[in-house]
């Protein structure tokens, strides 16, 4: 029996990396197999020789106890099943652990950073799973000297930690409904108060379906996945994309049962991986994270993604230099590199919460005596 334990290390460098990637040898070169087709273009994709990396793959294989490449003589060089799997297995589980891994590096960051220069303010944010929240936590700390402790949780979860006070600012995302007879507004109602809460503008990004590359099942929208009865990647209750899917379900008078789901995931990353590697036919998700694993994306519903804190905590000193990082022209600099990402219409700005929710305006009618 050969051992295939995992080791994780991590090493401190002159700069600092930023999100979570993650680098693995033979990972690296099973990937460059695959895209390439053979290990000649491989070698040359990874500036390798083409006898350093018949020599790594002959290596990995002995490790693991299991042919990773087929060598047939005059035939290009490709995967065996097992390799396929591990490969695919690899990158839904890094999409899975993404947020916590790259949550573990900036708490790294900011422990050596108090050690160097005690003067950086630090601020926790509970927020629902975005891709453009790590590069705003990028810009805060090299620019406002403001360490963003980010912590992802469901758009509901998040705003619990608020009330219990586990943080000074919370994220959750919202499509834009002025009926107040949502879904939405039943959840969100409870947990939002106006007066107690205020709102801070962020961005507005793109939610839809995540399909496999060119859309073979020809999807365009839940009403599809429920009649083809296609597997669906859901996400954990909790999560604002969860109730969303709930949401549009609704709308078309279909109930959540109607759709063939899986095991629930809780990122949009983790959504496509699951997409990518065959496990899914669809998934809810924003576009930045289908076009990462270069599936396609059917566009469904714009929703703004808020910040909100309590009205006390707007002159805390993270919060202040939070809103200046948002207002800056680099957030909208870094907006643009996310497909379906644009920064909202006033970034930065504390907005009333009956005005960004149009829902809060709406009133049950009074009974006639």
């Amino acid at each position: 029996m050969h051992s295939r334990g995992v080791h994780l290390q991590y090493s401190f460098e002159p700069l600092g990396q930023r999100g979570a990637a993650l680098h693995n040898p033979l990972f690296d070169l099973l990937t460059a197999v695959h895209e390439q087709g053979s290990i000649q273009h491989a070698a040359r994709a990874t500036g390798a020789s083409y006898r350093h990396v018949w020599g790594a793959l002959k290596h990995w294989e002995g490790v693991l106890g299991e042919p990773l490449v087929h060598w047939v003589r005059g035939q290009p060089a490709r995967l065996t099943p097992f390799a396929e799997r591990l490969l695919w297995a690899e990158a839904r589980a890094r999409a899975r652990l993404t947020p916590h891994i790259e949550a573990l590096r900036a708490e790294l960051e900011r422990v050596v950073g108090e050690a160097l220069d005690g003067s950086q303010q630090v601020l926790t944010v509970y927020a629902s799973h975005d891709l453009a929240l790590p590069l705003l936590r990028g810009q805060a700390s090299a620019v406002q000297r403001l360490h963003i402790d980010l912590r992802f949780a469901g758009s509901l979860d998040a705003l619990r930690a608020l009330a219990e006070g586990r943080c000074q600012v919370a994220g959750f995302h919202v499509p834009p409904l002025a009926d107040s007879r949502n879904l939405f507004a039943a959840a969100l109602k409870p947990l939002l108060k106006p007066g107690r809460h205020k709102l801070i503008g962020c961005s507005r990004r793109s939610q839809g379906l995540i399909v496999a590359a060119g859309n073979p099942l020809g999807l365009r929208g839940l009403a599809d996945v429920a009649t083809l009865n296609a597997r669906f990647v859901t996400r954990q209750p909790g999560s604002g994309t969860r109730l969303l899917t709930e949401h549009l379900l609704a709308q078309h008078k279909l109930a959540p049962t109607s759709l063939h789901t899986r095991e629930p995931e809780d990122s949009h990353n983790a959504v496509a991986a699951a997409v990518a590697s065959g496990e899914g036919d669809a998934g809810l998700g924003v576009e930045a994270a289908a076009r990462a694993f270069g599936l396609g994306f059917v566009p469904l519903v714009q929703e703004d993604y808020f910040l909100v804190c309590l009205k006390d905590a707007l002159e805390h000193p993270g919060v202040v230099k939070l809103r200046e990082a948002l207002a800056a022209p680099t957030w909208r600099e870094a907006l643009a590199t996310l497909p379906g990402y644009t920064r909202a219409e006033r970034p930065g700005e504390v907005l009333s919460l009956t005005r960004a929710l149009p829902w809060w305006h709406y009133r049950a009618a009074k009974s006639k005596a």
